[in-house]
């Protein structure tokens, strides 16, 4: 297997967030919401089976070995019968891994080793030459920058993956998150639609696009010009993410 990069995969996004901060709910419109469509979209559950909190009619896996997620990816690529694979979630999956092939390994230095090369493998393999959409989701942990005195927020790896991050193996990263509506009327964004609802209750489920003067210790990122200062926040709707990146590169 060549671990050199061979393909670009443009609907590549990266979903992090903390748990509750609708990671999860932004797939909701994937298929238009059509059950025939949504079984187009291969769904790797990688949470021991937990239920996603939408009724759905994915193509749903649920993953107990690490290596069964190359099979799938295999199995999606070049496949008329597929638009999308999910992971879900990326982070439970490296957890996954170190506990099947890393803890009680013989030999601890190369099982780490096979940690990195896994993941490397899976980006710059499987995913790089993936013909449809992949979504990962992850979850985020805040650490405190010393130096800067400031908090930190990424996706936690361990080994020396975590030197650069996951996220520089995405070109759109979007953070999952909860935000007052009174921020949000701060941006007049065409990809923000706030119900009477969520008015009432005073807050929204969204995807963060891009930094803030408050967020500068997020890795949240995307290409120069797909995003305006206006579409900073826009709703956690992972269809309408994916038809904006389609726009964008096309």
């Amino acid at each position: 297997m060549s671990s050199d990069v061979t393909g670009i995969n443009d609907q590549l996004v990266l979903i992090v967030g903390e748990s509750t901060s609708g990671k999860s709910a932004s797939l909701r419109n994937l298929g238009g919401g059509d059950p025939d469509k949504q079984k187009r979209w291969m769904f790797l559950n990688c949470e021991a089976g937990k239920r996603l909190p939408f009724r759905n009619k994915f193509d749903s896996y649920t993953v107990t070995d690490p290596y069964q997620v190359f099979e799938a990816m295999d199995m999606a690529t070049n496949n008329p019968d597929y638009d999308g694979v999910i992971v879900d979630t990326l982070t439970f999956l490296m957890d996954m891994f170190e506990s099947t092939y890393v803890i009680g390994s013989p030999n601890t230095m190369q099982a780490w080793g096979n940690y990195q090369q896994y993941f490397k493998n899976l980006m710059q393999d499987r995913v790089a030459n993936c013909d449809k959409a992949v979504l990962f989701l992850a979850h985020t942990r805040e650490d405190l920058d010393e130096k800067k005195m400031e908090m930190k927020s990424s996706v936690p790896i361990k080994g020396a993956l975590k030197n650069n991050g996951i996220e520089a193996y995405f070109s759109t990263v979007v953070a999952a998150k909860k935000v007052s509506i009174k921020e949000l009327e701060k941006y007049d964004s065409d990809l923000l639609e706030i119900t009477d609802l969520e008015r009432e209750l005073g807050y929204k489920h969204v995807f963060q696009t891009q930094h803030t003067k408050t967020t500068t210790g997020e890795r949240i990122r995307s290409p120069m010009g797909m995003f305006t200062v206006n579409q900073t926040y826009m709703d956690n709707d992972a269809a309408k993410l994916l038809q904006h990146l389609h726009d964008y590169y096309n």
